[in-house]
């Protein structure tokens, strides 16, 4: 049986904040610009308190079960992001639970956010970058009406898009999906300044994720490719 070591997760996570950072300036950002989010579904609730210990600031997970039952592990010690699909049945527990939800897709779910959030709630767009047919978000041809129509929401304000190109062995594939959903974002930030921000980009995971940094992501979601490598076999447990 293999389990989380929390040294090896140390590492892994100081390794990557390092290429976060170059990848970052080659893009002439600043150091600690991109903000790595943890994907939580490859971790068990078990295993939550070893990411406190390793430093781990922002965990995503894509189940509400999961999500609650990590924070009842860690409490306030980890800030939880949703970035899977979002039922609306299930937007009453989620929205008291997260700092953020990544994946608006649906101007029903926009409505049932909107009636649900006490007061002002940020969110961010999910983009079908690739215009994939089986794939969940808004195609990038039908973005600007997507916003125009959940705008009616007065405490609604749209952070920015999240998106997830086609899948590819090859990073450098998913460059030009990464940077149109960065032009989109930008004239969308121009068209509607001062109602919302569109200041993120949560884009790249563990196979793009560095690409996704030099085209201007400022959140990226990582997590098989992580913590694969901090896991051993054996019974005894990495966080002590």
């Amino acid at each position: 049986m293999s389990e989380l070591n929390l040294d090896l997760l140390r590492a892994a996570l100081a390794q990557t904040r390092t290429a976060l950072d170059a990848a970052a300036a080659r893009a002439g950002r600043a150091h600690g610009t991109v903000e790595l989010i943890v994907a939580g579904k490859y971790i068990s609730p078990e295993e939550a308190p070893v990411l406190v210990a390793a430093g781990v600031t922002t965990v995503g997970e894509n189940r509400l079960q999961d999500l609650e039952a990590k924070r009842a592990a860690v409490g306030e010690d980890v800030i939880f992001d949703f970035i899977g699909h979002l039922q609306r049945r299930k937007v009453r527990a989620v929205l008291p639970a997260v700092r953020l939800i990544h994946s608006l897709d649906s101007v029903e779910l926009a409505a049932e956010i909107a009636r649900r959030a006490e007061g002002e709630v940020r969110v961010l767009v999910e983009v079908n970058a690739g215009d994939e047919p089986t794939k969940a978000g808004i195609v990038p041809s039908r973005l600007k009406a997507f916003v125009e129509e959940v705008s009616i929401h007065s405490n609604l304000v749209i952070g920015g898009l999240m998106a997830m190109p086609p899948a590819t062995a090859d990073p450098e594939l998913s460059r030009p999906h990464f940077a149109g959903v960065r032009a989109l974002s930008a004239d969308l930030q121009t068209q509607w300044e001062g109602r919302h921000d569109f200041r993120d980009l949560s884009m790249g995971t563990s196979q793009d994720y560095l690409v996704a940094a030099e085209e201007g992501a400022t959140m990226v979601r990582v997590g098989r490719g992580l913590i694969d490598r901090c896991r051993i076999e054996g019974s005894t447990r990495g966080h002590r």
